[in-house]
């Protein structure tokens, strides 16, 4: 199916789904060096980040996603280099994803909250739409959500005025359901958004919770599942279609994590038009 622009604004990319093009990773960590070395995790790689603006522009993508371990450095010459990439591109940075941090430990829980408003000026100065961090990783007891929730509401207030908006991710084993995404959206009395994510949930629940969330989601981690027979089509529509019935309205990060394709973008553009015909039908339909 060929893509037209009418559905542009719906689609992003995380550099996440070129993670093997980009090669290597810096391993930013609460407590770690300001500039890690860089890390050869995927390879030589092929291309640069302050690269992709420019590819993405040419495939018809503008919006991107940045993994905060892709970032070479966060120097401000080299965000504002970067910033510049992209306002050339016509790429939006829709969100600055922080890698890092656990907010439901009790003994890190300060200092990790601490470090990830330190990526406020990185955001700042990408033009970044919203910034995502890790809610928590310990286990949903009500003294672990008390905890993030807390650290939440101190990394929100540090964040309002910027024009930054914060979001949460269904994620990790503080959130394994919809019962603890809600509560802690509820807690945040709006100051918090929730980025949904296909492939964070896993099992027969899957698409039940995933619609009792999407609903909620202001953005939208669009993970595909490729076996070695290619796309799982039919999981991906019906994660779309379920998102559509529950209400969402926002952008499709497309995200490939498999190596069915040599070319990553082989993976990501498949993805894109498997989501713009389901979008379509569905327009024809109403």
């Amino acid at each position: 199916m060929a893509f037209t622009a009418d559905l542009a604004d719906r689609f992003a990319v995380s550099t996440w789904s070129l993670h093997r093009a980009l090669g290597g990773t810096y391993p930013y960590k609460p407590g770690g060096a300001d500039t890690p070395a860089r890390q050869p995790t995927y390879g030589e790689g092929s291309v640069e980040l302050i690269d992709l603006p420019k590819q993405f522009a040419e495939r018809g993508i503008f919006r991107m996603e940045i993994c905060s371990f892709h970032l070479p450095s966060r120097s401000p010459d080299y965000i504002a280099g970067l910033r510049n990439a992209f306002d050339r591109a016509g790429v939006k940075v829709q969100t600055l994803l922080i890698e890092d941090g656990d907010l439901s430990d009790p003994e890190t829980a300060k200092r990790d909250v601490e470090w990830m408003a330190s990526w406020i000026e990185v955001a700042v100065t990408l033009g970044a739409e919203n910034m995502r961090v890790i809610a928590g990783k310990a286990r949903p007891t009500d003294e672990a959500l008390s905890g993030a929730e807390k650290h939440l509401r101190w990394l929100a207030e540090r964040i309002a005025g910027t024009g930054i908006r914060l979001v949460i991710e269904n994620w990790f084993s503080l959130l394994p359901g919809p019962v603890e995404v809600h509560r802690v959206l509820d807690a945040l009395d709006g100051k918090l958004g929730l980025n949904g994510d296909f492939g964070n949930w896993t099992g027969v629940g899957k698409y039940g919770d995933l619609a009792e969330i999407m609903g909620r989601a202001e953005l939208c981690h669009a993970k595909a599942h490729y076996s070695e027979t290619g796309l799982d089509t039919e999981d991906y529509v019906r994660c779309v279609e379920l998102s559509n019935a529950a209400g969402y309205k926002g952008p499709f990060t497309l995200i490939y994590d498999s190596s069915f394709y040599e070319d990553e973008w082989s993976g990501i553009l498949e993805e894109r038009d498997c989501i713009a015909g389901v979008l379509r039908k569905a327009a024809a339909a109403a």
